[in-house]
């Protein structure tokens, strides 16, 4: 069984910066998330993961847009995973007081469920943007290739739905 997500996405400026980043790691010849065609592959913070989404709680989310424009502030580098398995390049996000209100208004409004991603708890979210998933021996060519390339502070603008099991995306 797939993911059903809902993701926070950045405005123009934001989105611009993030896919400099990843063609800066395509053109080095390192992985990046910007080798995915598709044209739903952009820039996003996931809010929550989780097995199953219920649509009727959709309506429920949509009357949290009128918190958007949501200020972030994209920070540093940083990986996750393990060094023994594929690592993930990520630009973490500031958690500010309004963004963790934020995941946590969503998380409420789908309702609590055990098949929540434990990651995307509001107690355990660590909130960012992926760059890359790849092996241990590349993490220090991408940070050096991507060293410097801060963002500027940008703004959350729209919440979209990820099906992975039908590939597809919708706006909130």
């Amino acid at each position: 069984m797939g993911i059903q997500s809902v993701e926070l996405l950045l405005d123009e400026q934001g989105d611009a910066a993030i896919r400099a980043q990843w063609q800066a790691l395509l053109d080095a010849g390192l992985p990046s998330s910007g080798s995915h065609p598709a044209p739903s592959n952009r820039p996003h913070i996931t809010l929550t993961a989780r097995q199953r989404i219920d649509p009727a709680r959709e309506n429920v989310v949509q009357r949290l847009l009128s918190a958007l424009p949501l200020p972030i502030q994209i920070g540093s580098p940083t990986i996750f995973g393990r060094p023994h398995r594929s690592m993930v390049l990520v630009r973490t996000v500031v958690p500010t007081a309004a963004l963790l209100r934020f995941q946590l208004a969503v998380h409420l409004a789908l309702g609590d469920s055990p098949d929540v991603s434990r990651v995307c708890l509001p107690d355990a979210w660590t909130p960012h943007v992926t760059l890359a998933r790849l092996p241990a021996a590349q993490i220090s060519a991408a940070i050096t290739v991507i060293a410097g390339m801060d963002c500027p502070p940008v703004n959350a603008v729209r919440l979209r739905r990820w099906d992975s099991d039908a590939a597809r995306e919708w706006m909130l």
